[in-house]
């Protein structure tokens, strides 16, 4: 595995992470919008800081984001802010390893939607590794052992609104390759999150009460594996790996989810649910010998 194969490997590690502790994080007490705005109001303070520290040190024109790239970075920074909104909206919905299974269809929306804009006919081995990936996620979530006959359509609405703008994200810097920082870009797709979040949840946050120190440790904590470390690395990464090989990548984030939740919520994961796991990062492992 390659520099930018791994550093989008391990930015969606850092994703797979925040699930468990947003679950906790719940049953303290907080809500999504408290979570979600805190943790990129945070993000975007600590990059916007570390931009500026790295301008210091270098020259101005080093720093300096092209015109026609804002909107594009703020743009990408609103899909992956309202991706992890929508997301944890759907867990409300519905149970959590359904959600995490409509999340993961990124892979074949992206692939679609860069068809679709692109005019990038998918390859053979695209269909049959994403096949692999969609398969194998269905037995690691073990849903085909529930009675999901009658979900909400709420929630299924949500988790596949999730998995397009997962998608769009994905799709969009892939094709960001603007000579300038990672930390520059970073911060500004992080402001175009915040900013997202701020408008679609404004009007929530009036009615809260939790804003204090234990929500600002949660901030930081979801901060760091949610806002400041994968924007960085996929920011790097993404661009070069390009499209597909980042789709796919980026699905580790279930099973490291599924690991995560079965160490810190002792939540149980059976044989079948472990074999999928197993075949989803054989399929992982297989596009670094063929891909678009």
């Amino acid at each position: 595995m390659n520099k930018y194969m791994f550093m989008v490997f391990a930015g969606a590690c850092s994703y797979g992470i925040l699930s468990t502790f947003v679950k906790l994080a719940y049953q303290a007490g907080y809500t999504i919008e408290e979570l979600s705005v805190t943790q990129a109001s945070i993000g975007f303070i600590v990059l916007t800081t570390l931009t500026l520290i790295q301008g210091y040190y270098k020259k101005p024109e080093a720093m300096s984001i092209p015109a026609s790239a804002w909107l594009y970075l703020l743009l990408t920074g609103a899909c992956i802010g309202m991706t992890s909104y929508v997301y944890y909206l759907s867990v409300k919905y519905i149970p959590a390893s359904v959600a995490i299974v409509l999340l993961m269809q990124f892979t074949w929306i992206g692939i679609l939607l860069e068809w679709l804009f692109f005019n990038k006919k998918p390859a053979a081995i695209q269909f049959i590794i994403i096949g692999i990936i969609w398969i194998a996620t269905i037995m690691a979530s073990g849903v085909q052992g529930m009675q999901n006959s009658h979900l909400p359509a709420m929630g299924i609405c949500y988790g596949l609104l999730s998995a397009v703008f997962y998608a769009v994200f994905i799709l969009i810097n892939s094709r960001l390759k603007y000579a300038v920082s990672s930390l520059m870009k970073s911060s500004v797709m992080i402001m175009g999150s915040a900013i997202s979040l701020i408008i679609f949840t404004g009007h929530q946050l009036l009615a809260v009460h939790h804003f204090n120190i234990q929500l600002l440790k949660w901030g930081m904590f979801l901060a760091l594996f949610g806002t400041i470390i994968p924007p960085l690395l996929f920011a790097s990464g993404i661009p070069k790996t390009g499209h597909f090989k980042s789709s796919v990548l980026m699905t580790v984030e279930f099973p490291v989810a599924m690991c995560c939740s079965w160490l810190f919520l002792s939540e149980h994961i059976s044989l079948l649910q472990w074999i999928g796991v197993i075949a989803m990062l054989m399929a992982i492992v297989g596009i670094k010998r063929k891909s678009a």
